[in-house]
């Protein structure tokens, strides 16, 4: 089984969040996933967080050889960095 670490989208029309999941690589976005990581807001207002995410769990994804979307790497990035 070929797994992915990717996004799902949620939150309303113009105010985007998303859901960093890990799912089979063969199942639509925000069908059944094996774990959520974390949360990823491109545009935070307030107090809220850009990125919330479990770096320990990620890792251990990848390496059990989860791939990760491009989009992910950078989000994971912008965590390991704390931003």
């Amino acid at each position: 089984m070929a797994v992915t670490i990717r996004l799902a989208r949620m939150g309303t029309k113009n105010s985007p969040k998303y859901r960093i999941t890990v799912a089979d690589h063969r199942r639509f976005v925000k069908h059944k996933f094996l774990d959520v990581l974390g949360y990823y807001n491109p545009t935070p207002s307030g107090k809220d967080k850009k990125v919330e995410l479990d770096l320990a769990r990620a890792k251990e994804w990848i390496a059990k050889g989860a791939q990760p979307t491009d989009t992910v790497k950078y989000v994971i990035k912008l965590a390991e960095t704390g931003k």
